[in-house]
């Protein structure tokens, strides 16, 4: 059986777990960044600064990083299966990498707080947390709507 038949017959199944883990992903790319203004709030001192250390360590660690590789691995399988004929498609991949951009842009201020070299504002924090909301709304309009 060739991989592509394979994933055929599982293309619900891969559905739904690509929908369940960008649900995960999404949450940590919402709450990440509110973490970050927290922790701005808080300062680079204390229990409250240790405490977000480790809140966003985890968070990211053991929610974000393994919901996105399997968010990639699902949609790669998908897309193994339907092909990358649709523009619509080509539209939703480029919101995905920028999306997968703005992840490890998000690792790099958690890698800061953590060294405690952090130098952005609260209010940096709190407009890039919209970043990941407008980039699921061009997603979900390509999914959903297929405009192209």
């Amino acid at each position: 059986m060739v991989l592509a038949d394979f994933l055929s017959e599982w293309y619900v199944w891969i559905k739904a777990f690509h929908v369940m883990a960008v649900i995960a992903w999404m949450a940590g790319l919402f709450y990440l960044p509110r973490l970050f203004v927290y922790h701005c709030i808080a300062g680079q001192e204390g229990k409250t600064h240790e405490l977000l250390k480790v809140m966003e360590y985890k968070l990211y660690r053991y929610i974000m990083v393994p919901a996105m590789y399997a968010s990639w691995a699902a949609g790669l399988s998908m897309i193994a299966v339907l092909g990358l004929s649709d523009i619509w498609l080509h539209v939703k991949l480029t919101m995905v990498i920028a999306l997968t951009g703005f992840h490890f842009l998000l690792a790099h201020h958690k890698n800061q707080f953590r060294d405690g070299s952090n130098r952005r504002a609260e209010k940096y924090f709190r407009m890039i947390n919209e970043i990941p909301t407008l980039l699921m709304v061009v997603i979900v309009i390509m999914v959903i709507v297929k405009p192209f």
